[in-house]
């Protein structure tokens, strides 16, 4: 059973075109997604894909001008924006992308005590950081004498302090060299071997694979596939979607192949498929409508023509 579940979520902004004259601009719409205790999914797109704000939906962080839809479910209840302000921190834990969600005039070692709930906070927090290879004397340091890599590890430890049953990465390993990278990833492994769900937010498809159970593949505020890690090998023959086929013949080490176009902005999505105007195999069909999540080979997949 998934630990998380989203359900044809959608999320919408307000936006003041005038004084007087507002609108509505959709950046996600009928998003699907499930993260089972003790896995790894890693959620996977470019740039304004939407992944941040599925994130921000889930911890119930998004602004006062948001307005959402479909459902969220933490262990089979319905995550209630007051069940969120309440699970927040302890059922549910934020690894974000920016060290500056620390704060600069505490010292660390304070910070990550505050995160522990039941057990002893000074033993816990000289614990964790034991664990995480950060000295004695790093408790007493403010975040601005820490390097990349010791932040991120404060900030996983500070997760893994809080006894969260879900741990939301947001792009954790930016600017971090390739020791550093394989390193913060463990560390997010380690807490998946351990029980936790954990959903790694990331563009790093290829970081993504060392760890992930599962691919989550994002286009233009929608799931487009769900995917086994495993079925990312070769030349793609076992993915589903036409964009996560050329989003992996499109690496380096593949095809080295661009994808022609780019992804449409929230405020000009054409209809039906967001992917048809830049996909070989689009037809009328693909204007139409939305398509609808089809289980295909043990994934998930939004394309008629996959098979």
């Amino acid at each position: 059973m998934s630990l998380l579940k989203v359900n044809g979520l959608s999320v919408e902004f307000t936006q003041y075109i005038s004084l007087l004259r507002q609108k509505r601009l959709q950046v996600i719409h009928n998003l699907e997604l499930s993260v089972a205790a003790g896995e790894v999914v890693a959620v996977i797109g470019s740039s304004g894909s939407g992944k941040s704000i599925l994130a921000h939906a889930v911890l119930g962080i998004l602004p006062s001008n948001a307005h959402v839809s479909g459902s969220i479910y933490l262990d089979g209840e319905e995550l209630t924006p007051s069940k969120q302000v309440k699970l927040r921190g302890s059922e549910i834990a934020l690894v974000p992308q920016s060290v500056q969600y620390l704060d600069p005039l505490m010292r660390v070692g304070q910070q990550v005590r505050y995160a522990v709930k039941t057990e002893d906070p000074v033993k816990t927090q000289r614990g964790i950081f034991k664990r995480y290879g950060l000295k004695a004397e790093v408790e007493r340091m403010f975040p601005f004498q820490l390097s990349g890599g010791m932040a991120r590890r404060v900030l996983v430890s500070t997760a893994t302090v809080s006894g969260a049953r879900l741990v939301i990465a947001d792009e954790p390993t930016p600017g971090l060299d390739a020791a550093s990278i394989k390193e913060a990833l463990g560390q997010l492994r380690e807490l998946a071997d351990q029980g936790c769900a954990v959903m790694l937010i990331t563009h790093d498809i290829e970081s993504a694979l060392t760890i992930a159970d599962r691919i989550a593949v994002l286009y233009a505020g929608t799931t487009v596939e769900i995917a086994s890690a495993e079925d990312f090998r070769g030349n793609g023959e076992q993915l589903r979607h036409p964009y996560t086929k050329a989003m992996w013949k499109a690496l380096p080490h593949n095809d080295f192949v661009p994808i022609p176009g780019s992804q449409p902005l929230a405020g000009a999505m054409p209809t039906g498929c967001a992917f048809a105007p830049r996909c070989s195999l689009a037809t009328k069909a693909c204007t139409e409508g939305l398509p609808d999540a089809r289980e295909i080979r043990g994934g998930m997949v939004r394309c008629i023509h996959a098979s």
